[in-house]
């Protein structure tokens, strides 16, 4: 077996060879010892490994400070159209490493630090992850940032600075309990605060009709206080700005309403003001009508309009007064992205500031304001699509409400010139939803008011024109387009698979990492015996890394040459967990009817986050835990099968699983996965993937050959008929006798024999309620997965087909997908200028 690499190996080789130049390793030492001895110890004797981090981190943030300024400067001496990426989520998980990265500085910091006496991952460990998401749409997000960097974009990300990001999960008894995570208790040493741009926010109030136009009036006021982080691109010395957003009470915030003996209390309510940034709704994939999560979208929306129509007006470095004031020019020079529908208010919003405040004529206002933005759907589940009751709009923003309805009431005008008398066609398009309580459907609203609608796999863009859009569509196809996402292949393969990334770059030079195509260079490389030797080697190392994690994690023994087979994802039941769960009992159930048979051993691996109000996923990860409980402690199992479920999944434990995995589980019901990122992520990394025909799965199938994922299950077409003929469980546990046993197992409690009855829910919803059709794809992924298992007895096969994924999985790199949003959607083109760095003059 291989032996894991030392640790002064793993330093020589903790980056590709070369790509991050040894650097001016003293230079970095003094600026190190000058952050911990000025800045964070002058006060105590002791050095804490937190403020080792910390001086690191402060050293590596001085080589931004400079790139970071001229960037701005850059921007402003060329004017370029600036890109505005709106989102309510931001995953970006750690910045250390990732800024080390793209620097180029990993190689100079990682030999200081060790000359220091320390060691640079334990340093990184300590960081925090900036978990200000929920998954893949957050996620996509920070990818997203990454690319534009790196293409040379002017472009800005937005989005609110939540004090406390996607909870913590802890497992106690096997179910999940959330903890607040409180991410930014010891600071956060990559973010600027900027009181300088602290703008106001209105709610509540009343319209007044005057002869000098619309006021909305006898508003609350809260301050948004911006937080900006550097960006930076990849060794191009490009560094854009992530601004978030925190909310402040104003000084007089309720004083006035208030007597003098009511003091204290006015002051205590400014918390009122302040909670709109305090946490993140932990939903992915469900709406959840509350005003406060009504305030965050306006809040973040009202903020960022401010600041572009600001930075559109005084296009001059470090000027605020306005050079333009005609805003015929403005979808020339701005470009709104809706990351989903939570900033879809972007579109009244910039409406009532040209109307009302710049005194645009309504007409051109709407021709402005359809030309600058773009929305991106993330979702066709019903239950995720954002509808809200008109009486909230009335009461917290009254003003965008009338707006709203005269935005509908001309696109209605439309419709019905073009299909005069088709009044279910007006129904179904309208942005009001008429019924018991009235509500604005946002993502109608996000299509009439954008000039480009996207979404985000073909199969996905394909199902918002046919069916979620479809009288959308047909009134304006050219609006449509499809963007499949993507990931940056910095963090997801030389950040967290440096081992991976060497031996390509040995191989086929370094280009790949900003033009992930060259990877199709490695089909060359399939049957060179010496480069299957050498990918077999690094995914051996990085299982016995994580095993040895595990281990010491879970207290669990992990059989390093026993496949890993991972699904790590929200817990949702559209992604089907529960498939993977019966697949573990049927395989515990064969073991147990013939233990000396012999198994190919795999160690099955579930993580993900539940959210907390979502009683079927909580139900999900107990059932997990419970048949991990039952299967690792039984002796005639040994070490042929392990169930682990991965507590509090997060970008960090992402970035040691996915080079850990052989296996990759992609199993959601054809139709209901936008797209996934995930997919590509383990595809890159050398797991092969069992999926159905959904999402990115279907390209990823095209792009390798179908024979080189393990595709099962029905395709969309035969979900759809399945529907038309009505989906009957019952037929399935009848017909399939190792289904039924599986079944009447975690029905009877056999995995909770303390509470037989814990799983009953788990059951009735599997029988009878099953929208996601679990019983109809058993058969297909358990015969499946005995053909994982063949070919993973045959490690020089399995491996070949692991080093056609890699090649072949350049298109999902995000740098593709945001050069086509560039060109496709906003009108710009990506720049390979690198700016020149700090320490040169400019040009």
């Amino acid at each position: 077996m291989a032996v894991p690499l030392s640790d002064g190996e793993r330093r020589k080789q903790i980056s590709v060879r070369g790509i991050a130049g040894l650097g001016d390793v003293a230079e970095v030492r003094k600026s190190f010892n000058r952050h911990l001895h000025f800045t964070l110890v002058k006060d105590r004797n002791v050095a804490t490994p937190r403020d080792y981090y910390f001086a690191l981190a402060h050293t590596v943030r001085d080589h931004l400070v400079g790139r970071w300024i001229r960037t701005q400067q850059h921007y402003y001496e060329r004017d370029p159209k600036r890109i505005y990426y709106l989102s309510l989520e931001f995953y970006m998980g750690r910045t250390l490493q990732n800024t080390m990265v793209n620097l180029g500085l990993q190689n100079a910091c990682d030999e200081a630090i060790y000359q220091l006496g320390l060691d640079l991952e334990e340093l990184e460990e300590i960081e925090e992850d900036a978990g200000l998401g929920n998954g893949g749409l957050g996620r996509l997000a920070a990818c997203f940032l990454d690319s534009m960097a790196t293409l040379g974009l002017a472009a800005y990300g937005y989005g609110i600075r939540y004090e406390f990001g996607i909870f913590n999960q802890k497992i106690v008894d096997g179910w999940q309990v959330e903890e607040a995570d409180d991410w930014l208790r010891y600071g956060n040493p990559w973010e600027k605060a900027r009181p300088e741009y602290m703008l106001p926010v209105h709610f509540y109030g009343r319209v007044d009709h005057t002869a000098e136009g619309v006021k909305w009036v006898d508003t609350q006021i809260v301050l948004a206080m911006p937080y900006d982080t550097p960006v930076p691109g990849y060794k191009n010395n490009t560094v854009n700005t992530m601004r978030l957003w925190s909310a402040k009470a104003p000084n007089d915030f309720n004083l006035q309403e208030f007597n003098v003996g009511d003091y204290i209390e006015a002051v205590l309510d400014r918390n009122l003001a302040e909670n709109i940034s305090r946490v993140l709704y932990p939903n992915d994939n469900f709406f959840e009508g509350k005003e406060l999560r009504l305030k965050q979208e306006y809040f973040v929306v009202a903020t960022t309009l401010q600041d572009i129509i600001r930075r559109f007006k005084s296009s001059k470095f470090g000027c605020r007064d306005p050079v333009r004031t005609c805003f015929e020019t403005f979808p020339d020079k701005v470009a709104i992205q809706l990351n989903d529908t939570h900033p879809a208010l972007s579109i009244p919003e910039l409406m009532r500031i040209l109307v009302d405040v710049e005194k645009v004529d309504w007409d051109k206002a709407w021709e402005i304001t359809k030309r600058t933005c773009a929305y991106t759907n993330h979702t066709v589940l019903p239950e995720a699509l954002e509808r809200w009751p008109v009486s909230m709009f009335e009461k917290l923003l009254p003003r965008h409400l009338e707006i709203i309805y005269a935005l509908n009431q001309m696109h209605l005008d439309r419709v019905a010139a073009l299909y005069p008398g088709d009044i279910d066609r007006l129904r179904r398009m309208s942005v009001i939803e008429e019924g018991d309580c009235k509500r604005i459907n946002m993502a109608h609203l996000c299509v009439i008011g954008s000039h480009a609608v996207n979404g985000v796999a073909r199969i996905h863009s394909d199902i918002v024109k046919n069916s979620v859009f479809k009288d959308f569509y047909e009134l304006e196809p050219e609006k449509f387009q499809n963007k499949t996402n993507g990931i940056t292949p910095r963090r997801w393969l030389l950040l967290c698979n440096p081992g991976l990334a060497d031996v390509i770059a040995e191989k086929i030079g370094e280009d790949f990492i900003t033009d992930l195509s060259q990877l199709k260079k490695l089909l060359d490389f399939i049957n060179n015996e010496s480069f299957i030797r050498d990918v077999a080697k690094v995914k051996q190392e990085n299982k016995l890394k994580f095993a040895a994690y595990l281990e010491e994690q879970y207290k669990v023994k992990i059989n390093p040459s026993s496949m890993f087979d991972v699904q790590v994802k929200r817990i949702h039941e559209y992604k089907r967990q529960l498939l993977n769960c019966l697949h573990a009992i049927t395989l515990y159930n064969r073991i147990r009817s013939d233990p000396s048979k012999s198994f190919v051993p795999r160690t099955i691996m579930i993580g993900g986050k539940a959210a907390p109000g979502y009683h079927m996923a909580k139900m999900i990860i107990k059932l997990i835990t419970s048949i991990g409980e039952v299967i690792n402690n039984d002796p005639c199992v040994g070490d042929k099968l392990k169930v682990i479920f991965l507590e509090n999944y997060r970008v960090s434990l992402a970035e040691k699983v996915i080079p850990a995995a052989d296996l990759s589980q992609q199993i959601s019901t054809a139709g209901t996965e936008a797209s996934g990122t995930g997919n590509m992520k383990f595809m890159v990394n050398g797991a092969l993937t069992i999926g159905t025909m959904d999402g990115a799965n279907v390209e990823m199938a095209e792009e390798a050959g179908e024979e080189n994922l393990f595709i099962f299950g029905m395709r969309v077409e035969d979900v759809e008929a399945l529907d038309r003929q009505g989906y009957n469980a019952r037929e399935y546990y009848e017909r399939l006798p190792e289904l039924r046993q599986a079944v009447d197992q975690i029905s009877s409690g056999f995995f909770s024999p303390r509470d037989p009855g814990c799983f009953r829910d788990v059951v009735n919803m599997l029988m009878y309620h099953d929208r996601f059709k679990v019983f109809a794809d058993y058969e297909a992924y358990i015969k499946c997965q005995g053909q994982v298992d063949q070919l993973f007895m045959d490690p020089r096969e399995w491996t070949k087909k692991v080093i056609r994924n890699i090649a072949c999985s350049g298109k999902f790199s995000s740098d593709r997908t945001i050069m086509e949003y560039a060109r496709e959607i906003w009108g710009v083109e990506p720049s390979a200028t690198k700016i020149p760095p700090p320490n040169l003059p400019r040009d």
